[in-house]
């Protein structure tokens, strides 16, 4: 699956979509959030026992299936509940929260504004074990988080958001992404 688009047109719709949640430019930039485009080339790299699809690039997902299939013959179930996310499905998520009353402080520690997730780029993984909420602290606590630590990295995969992160997210134990020059 490829995705087009150019350079100036996407970030002008970035911008548009920013403007339409009211997340302001300066806002962004006093957070510091990288910008990050939506992967040009995605695969289906698993498919999960209700039919959803998760995609990522090819290298992200072989370097996936490598370090997940390595888990696995030390005995650690790793599995997949979030990856690649469109530009749409990140309005959606902010736009959820909004209709809830969550203020916009709130929602930027939790979620990241169109344009700036690392799941557009199909190389952010959210990882979770049996036995473990989705999504949730208390993943750190688990024996794939501890595998994951010590073994991750050799995959080319690094903790994206750990406790205070510059960039204020909350502490996301389960978000990974796959940095192709660290393997």
């Amino acid at each position: 699956m490829k995705h087009e688009f150019t350079s100036a047109s996407y970030q002008e719709r970035i911008h548009q979509e920013l403007d339409k949640l009211g997340i302001s430019l300066e806002l962004i930039a006093e957070k510091k959030l990288p910008f990050y485009a939506e992967a040009e080339e995605l695969t289906v790299a698993e498919v999960d026992a209700n039919g959803r699809e998760f995609q990522m690039t090819p290298a992200t997902a072989t370097a996936w299936h490598a370090m997940k299939q390595a888990a696995a013959d030390d005995g650690v179930v790793l599995e997949v509940v979030s990856a690649f996310r469109s530009i749409e499905r990140q309005i959606e998520i902010i736009q959820y929260k909004l209709e809830r009353y969550m203020p916009m402080e709130k929602i930027l520690t939790l979620s990241a504004p169109p344009g700036y997730s690392e799941h557009h780029t199909g190389r952010a993984i959210d990882i979770n074990t049996p036995g473990c909420m989705a999504t949730e602290e208390e993943f750190h606590d688990t024996e794939a988080y501890r595998w994951l630590c010590t073994h991750a990295g050799r995959f080319g995969f690094t903790l994206s958001y750990p406790r205070d992160n510059q960039l204020g997210f909350i502490y996301e134990p389960w978000h990974w992404c796959y940095q192709p020059d660290q393997a």
